[in-house]
């Protein structure tokens, strides 16, 4: 009787460790995935979907991912790409940087279906830092239809220099992206996915990525969807104006001074240590930047992301129209409330220090006229001060993110996509701080992200310790997400959600997603319309690395 009991000991302990583990057989190899501790799901972390270049190779665009004869098992190592440290505590401290760090994070539900949707969230963190699991979305599955899929990127000087040369030909970051789009398209249907039913999403930075990545002719026919969350290709912070400038600025604030020699400078780039060159976040610019971000390549035959900018593609309208869920917080801006008390004293002093970088003129005279209109508009004819601290909220609102995402919108629909989902997010509960000196709350920087992301909060605090109203909040947000990613229509035909009509080029309706979803009318019509001169005059459009720096090549 003993040994029966030993046996069926061992029958059972055999079961519940294949139940432990799952092996799906990809391009590379066999992965093992394990099963998550708390959802009904297998989590595959860290597989290489490429190679990012090492050493003076570092700026190119990336290699083939390793392959691996033996089962590779796919667990949490924490990896991250070299980043400059931006917000203590935003890293893990159990985290581990590598130069080669373009890892892939596969979440599959406990199921046996096939062809399930695939979603591919892009993270954020202005191109300067972040990594793929810094917010986690399990949530979104509980239907068991999905995949989901997070991933690393070279981020800040190593993902974004852009010399125009082969050691740097620039968007090395942006081709990570499609290198991971097309890992996916792939191997996703080994886990049991659909490879023709993918949704890319992206929060900030992530955002603009998506955005991006719909105007690329290399991510062309990779995905089927896009949702943008905060952050768009239009914007200042997404596409670097002259990025041999920027590259030569930067290499001086390093004490290098021969940056006129193209030769020189890549050769200064390509041996100082990603130490040195990620030493700076970037984040106190006064001009709506982070430096380094995607750029407008300079085409010297190796395969390119973008070659012409984003708005002559937009209004040429040369790219795949695609269904796009579009919006953003109501007070976007909150992202700069931090440096309000070091910034009122500069924005009074010489308010156009602080246009964004997307904006020229013709005289210094003209910049200042602009600049006092752009002042008047926000704060009247009064100094900056805590007594109008929310015309600082929405100009920083505006510039960064809410007018660079509803002129694309007009831009996308006179180009002949009726598939544009606009909405404001702009639900806050009694957690929610007040706005400093106001009695006023908002929706702070990809609030609408944090709703859709596991936990309280960013920092995955548990869901449960929210408030009630946040958590069905959370609910409708999770509905209107998994609904867009299923059918392409944040709200299908027979939801219980208000009916959701795609934009017009007026950039109306939009959906309210606060304390009340309702349909409105045109989303900001007197800031963007505002906007829409400024820019119609002044607009600077970002150029490749100039030919003339490379005449030696």
């Amino acid at each position: 009787m003993q040994w029966q009991t030993c046996v069926l000991l061992l029958c059972v302990t055999a079961i519940l460790a294949d139940d432990e583990w799952r092996e799906v057989k990809t391009s590379q190899g066999v992965v093992r995935g394990r099963k998550h501790p708390t959802e009904d799901i297998y989590t595959f972390y860290n597989i290489p979907y490429a190679t990012a270049p090492v050493g003076v190779d570092k700026f190119k665009a990336p290699l083939p991912p390793p392959m691996w004869l033996e089962p590779y098992d796919a667990i949490d190592k924490s990896v991250i790409c070299p980043q400059a440290i931006a917000f203590p505590g935003f890293v893990p401290k159990t985290s581990v940087t590598k130069e080669n760090c373009l890892i892939a994070n596969v979440y599959v539900p406990n199921t046996n279906k096939k062809n399930l949707s695939v979603a591919v969230y892009v993270h954020g963190g202005a191109f300067i830092v972040g990594y793929g699991d810094a917010l986690k979305y399990t949530h979104l599955m509980d239907t068991k239809d999905m995949i989901i899929v997070t991933f690393n990127y070279r981020v800040g000087v190593h993902g974004f220099l852009c010399l125009g040369t082969e050691d740097a030909p620039g968007n090395a970051g942006m081709k990570d992206q499609v290198a991971l789009l097309r890992w996916v398209q792939k191997n996703i249907a080994s886990f049991g996915g659909n490879p023709d039913d993918v949704t890319i999403l992206g929060y900030s930075a992530g955002s603009a990525s998506v955005d991006l990545l719909m105007l690329s002719k290399s991510a062309e026919g990779l995905f089927h969807r896009v949702v943008p969350e905060s952050g768009g290709n239009l914007a200042a912070f997404s596409i670097q104006r002259d990025p041999l400038e920027i590259a030569k600025t930067y290499a001086k604030k390093l004490h290098f001074s021969d940056v006129d020699d193209i030769h020189s400078l890549g050769h200064f780039y390509k041996t100082t240590s990603l130490e040195v060159l990620l030493s700076d976040a970037f984040l106190d610019r006064t001009d709506s930047t982070f430096m380094f971000s995607p750029c407008v390549e300079r085409d010297i035959g190796l395969e390119t992301f973008l070659t012409e900018s984003p708005l002559s593609i937009l209004k040429g309208g040369n790219y795949t129209k695609l269904p796009v869920l579009y919006g953003f917080a109501n007070m976007e801006g909150l992202l700069r409330i931090d440096l309000f008390d070091i910034w009122i004293h500069k924005m009074n002093t010489k308010f156009s220090d602080f246009l964004p970088a997307d904006l020229q003129f013709e005289s210094e005279q003209e910049r200042e006229e602009v600049a006092n209109k752009i002042k008047m508009f926000y704060f009247g004819d009064k100094p900056v001060s805590e007594e109008n601290i929310l015309g600082y909220v929405n100009f920083f609102s505006d510039i960064i993110f809410t007018y660079p995402m509803l002129w694309a919108t007009k831009l996308h629909v006179e180009a002949g996509n009726n598939q544009i989902y606009l909405y404001e997010y702009s639900f806050v509960d009694e957690d929610v701080p007040v706005v400093p000196h106001t009695d006023v709350q908002g929706a702070n920087h990809c609030a609408q992200s944090m709703a859709i992301a596991d936990g309280k909060n960013f920092t995955h605090l548990d869901e449960s310790l929210a408030t009630p109203e946040y958590q069905t909040m959370k609910k409708i947000m999770r509905e209107i997400w998994h609904n867009f990613i299923k059918t392409g229509k944040p709200v299908p035909d027979g939801s219980s959600l208000p009916p959701w009509a795609p934009a017009g080029a007026d950039r109306s309706p939009h959906m309210l997603l606060g304390q009340k979803i309702e349909l409105r009318g045109v989303l900001l019509e007197e800031r963007t319309r505002f906007w829409d001169d400024i820019y119609q005059r002044y607009y600077r459009e970002p150029v490749p690395p100039s030919p003339a720096s490379h005449f030696e090549l």
